[in-house]
């Protein structure tokens, strides 16, 4: 399934939760399967912290696969023979959306560090601006993982005529004090890198890599579980000749060396800081007295909570905190633990019984 991104340039002011105004914004975006002539098959993807709009097929752009073809294409999970997904570039973001590299209007420079700071809900409501200009009405899903599965409860709570189901997979309503203290120590080795330069690194014509490299070394760890780093790596040693650093020793090593040096190549580390403050800042209760179950009142969509027995940054509790909140507040809800052997990760690989649960709740 080939790809191909379009690119939306939105001309009104767009007045972000922070009390900043961007003058314009853009958003890219991939769509993927046919809109119905009533348009009620739409869906809508949130992609996670380090995701993009290239959720599913080929990219048109670099033959990349995209994050979640597991789970989008025809006869999938979500199947791009009945339905019609959408999945956009959050703003703040590095792959083609209003971010950090773009250019600054008022000044004809790039961002950098001057770009404003983003939530969830500014996430969210660029979703629903998006989603006017397509001329749908209703999503029949919006769903996501992680940061994603935050954006999909924000949807229920901020749009609730505009959507009838949400599934939240590997989320949290609000992170724990130990996320936000991970995700501190990697925006520290961000900032401590000599090439940051406050922010505006591109304007000095240089980047932080080995801070983002480090932050994302730390980052791909919580990510991960025990046992599945156990199975795949253990203390096994890693082969001379197809080492990826001169000092590395174990396998494990070697595993994060690679991938921070590949993400380091490809992420903005402005977007990093972005990203991890929106995740760190998610708290639908901060305005309803601290009470989750009085912020989700005004839902009316279904709720589909997932979460994995593997995933230490979002635990199972955390779901369940959502489910039970939503069954104080009458909200028809359904909450499954997966086995799950990736981690936090699982919520990107498919599995026999992730699949019959996404495509029962979908077509209910």
């Amino acid at each position: 399934m080939k790809t191909i991104s379009k690119t939306i340039k939105f001309e009104d002011s767009l007045e972000l939760e922070c009390g900043t105004v961007l003058p314009s914004f853009e958003l890219i975006f991939e769509t993927y399967g046919e809109l119905n002539k009533d348009k009620s098959n739409a869906v809508l993807v949130c992609h996670a912290f380090s995701g993009n709009h290239h959720a599913a097929g080929e990219s048109d752009l670099d033959s990349s696969i995209g994050w979640w073809d597991q789970m989008i294409g025809p006869n999938k999970a979500i199947d791009t023979n009945k339905y019609f997904v959408v999945c956009s570039n959050n703003i703040g973001g590095c792959s083609g959306s209003s971010g950090p590299t773009s250019i600054n209007p008022a000044n004809g420079e790039i961002y950098g560090a001057d770009f404003p700071v983003v939530s969830v809900v500014d996430w969210v409501n660029t979703q629903k601006i998006l989603m006017d200009r397509l001329e749908i009405s209703k999503w029949e899903l919006v769903l996501g993982g992680s940061l994603g599965g935050m954006q999909a409860l924000q949807w229920a709570i901020t749009y609730p005529k505009n959507i009838k189901k949400a599934g939240i997979f590997a989320a949290a309503a609000q992170a724990s004090t130990q996320n936000i203290a991970m995700n501190e120590v990697a925006r520290e080795s961000i900032r401590k890198d000599e090439n940051f330069h406050n922010g505006h690194y591109l304007k000095n014509n240089t980047k932080p890599k080995k801070g983002l490299k480090t932050a994302r070394m730390l980052g791909h760890i919580t990510y991960l579980s025990e046992e599945h780093m156990d199975l795949r790596f253990g203390r096994r040693f890693q082969d001379a000749e197809s080492k990826v650093a001169r000092d590395v020793d174990f396998q494990i090593e070697n595993y994060l060396q690679y991938k921070g040096e590949k993400f380091s190549d490809a992420f903005d580390a402005n977007t990093y800081i972005l990203m991890t403050k929106a995740m760190d800042n998610f708290d639908p209760s901060m305005n309803n007295d601290g009470d989750l179950k009085k912020a989700l009142l005004k839902i009316q969509s279904k709720l589909l909570i997932i979460g994995f027995k593997t995933d230490w940054l979002f635990p199972p509790k955390k779901g369940k905190e959502i489910q039970l909140a939503a069954m104080k507040s009458g909200i028809e809800s359904s909450f499954v633990v997966l086995d799950g052997k990736h981690g936090h990760d699982s919520f990107l690989f498919m599995s026999e019984r992730y699949f019959k649960i996404i495509r029962s709740f979908i077509e209910s």
